[in-house]
């Protein structure tokens, strides 16, 4: 859910009449897997982003991790670029793989309901340090 919002002017909406100063909560959680907007929402797909124009800046409405407009989360830009940083560091850094015999279609990427949508299932992944760049002279 956003933060609640309040109607500044009578407006309608899906033929619902929303009165002004009508508080109005936004569920994201329902839009950004509503199949009207996306293919197979349930889906982890991250390739769906490929060659679309999309961003996670508040511009487009069917896809809103940080909200929108002036209530959007005021640490937005330092969080894109210390994640950025921070994944690059760990990818660069590890060879990953799966445990055990574990095959990319055994993975369950189901969700339960909470405030950022965690895992039903744990995640787990091998991460094998890489040689020091010194190592491979």
């Amino acid at each position: 859910m956003l933060v609640p919002r309040v109607a500044r002017q009578d407006c309608q909406i899906a033929g619902y009449d929303i009165p002004k100063g009508t508080r109005a909560l936004v569920n994201i959680w329902t839009i950004g897997r509503d199949p009207n907007l996306w293919d197979n929402p349930n889906e982890f797909w991250p390739d769906r982003f490929s060659g679309k124009t999309i961003d996670v800046k508040g511009h487009d409405f069917q896809l809103l991790p940080f909200g929108s407009g002036r209530r959007k989360c005021p640490g937005f830009p330092l969080a894109i670029k210390v994640i950025q940083t921070s994944l690059a560091n760990v990818l660069h850094g590890f060879t990953w793989k799966l445990p055990g015999n574990t095959a990319e279609n055994d993975l369950n990427m189901e969700e339960i309901f909470g405030l950022s949508p965690p895992k039903r299932y744990p995640l787990e992944a091998v991460a094998e340090p890489r040689l020091p760049l010194h190592m491979y002279s």
